[in-house]
């Protein structure tokens, strides 16, 4: 799927997203290139990433690049790669109130709930909240341009979940879905998921993925009519 804020670079048998705005990209490998992949090709990419001052970082499906996994010298997030069964969508019950965010809405507590969540990984709860709050100026001139659709969840007028999908044609990623620690298992993030891929699939979406962070994770998917089709492996 091409990224609407990089430019590419070929790297050898790797192509290389160069950001062109606030988000840090990576380096996948290229589409149907027929390769059995060495250390040599990871060195020459990070190579290129280090001497453009971008972060050491890659992706590829396990499943099409079987090679890549045993030369990567680095910890591997296997993550499954899930596609949505229009025909199983089912969506969640709502326990909270789901709000599409528009380019002059609060971005910032919704961007601050997602780097809290994900910094406290995984479904279990605690007591962790909102700190600081990021700048988000490159994020509202991609909703405002329809690049990119971020939802909140909120509690007594408080966001605590939020989430996006990111478009490019009829085509969407779901992307950064995350609940605050102290409010998580109340099916916060599934609510989330549900009123992106509503959103996607009201606005000409034909195929809507994600990568789940965990088995657990991939497990709250499922429920909502996703299936696996392979491993998502990040690097970085």
């Amino acid at each position: 799927m091409p990224r609407s804020a990089a430019r590419v670079e070929a790297v050898g048998p790797f192509t290389l997203f160069v950001g062109t705005g606030a988000w840090p990209y990576y380096a996948r490998p290229r589409l149907d290139e027929e390769h059995e992949f060495t250390a040599a090709d990871v060195e020459a990419v990070r190579a290129r990433q280090r001497e453009l001052g971008l972060p050491e970082t890659f992706e590829w499906v396990h499943e099409t690049t079987p090679s890549l996994k045993g030369v990567m010298d680095a910890e591997i997030l296997e993550a499954p790669l899930m596609v949505l069964d229009r025909a199983a969508w089912r969506p969640p019950e709502l326990s909270a109130t789901i709000r599409i965010l528009g380019p002059d809405d609060d971005l910032a507590t919704a961007r601050a709930v997602q780097d809290v969540a994900f910094s406290h990984g995984g479904t279990d709860a605690g007591p962790e909240g909102i700190a600081e709050r990021p700048d988000t100026t490159f994020l509202r001139e991609r909703i405002a341009n329809g690049l990119s659709v971020l939802a909140v969840a909120e509690l007594a007028g408080e966001p605590v979940a939020a989430g996006m999908h990111q478009p490019v044609g009829t085509t969407t990623e779901i992307v950064g879905v995350a609940t605050l620690p102290a409010v998580r298992r109340q099916g916060l993030g599934g609510a989330v998921t549900g009123a992106l891929v509503e959103h996607a699939l009201a606005n000409g979406v034909e195929t809507v993925f994600l990568s789940a962070g965990s088995e657990d994770i991939a497990r709250v998917y499922a429920r909502l009519g996703f299936g696996r089709i392979g491993t998502a492996c990040i690097v970085g």
